[in-house]
């Protein structure tokens, strides 16, 4: 998941997306290392957060944006 890219880019810290999102900064940690999967709900709320696509997110594809139809 490209979630630390798109913190760095952002330049926040895991503390500060852990605020926004009502989250703990250890589970954005475990997001960005591997050891643990967001659900639907959480990938939807960082692609929001961030204005990307979940497939974005998931590195499904390299196009932030989303597809309109």
């Amino acid at each position: 998941m490209r979630l630390k890219e798109l913190r760095k880019k952002k330049g926040i810290s895991q503390l500060k997306l852990a605020i926004d999102c009502n989250m703990n900064q250890n589970t954005i940690s475990r997001y960005e290392t591997g050891e643990r999967e967001a659900d639907y709900e959480t990938l939807i709320r960082f692609a929001d957060y961030f204005d990307v696509s979940v497939d974005y997110l998931l590195e499904r594809t390299n196009n932030p944006t989303f597809l309109k139809n």
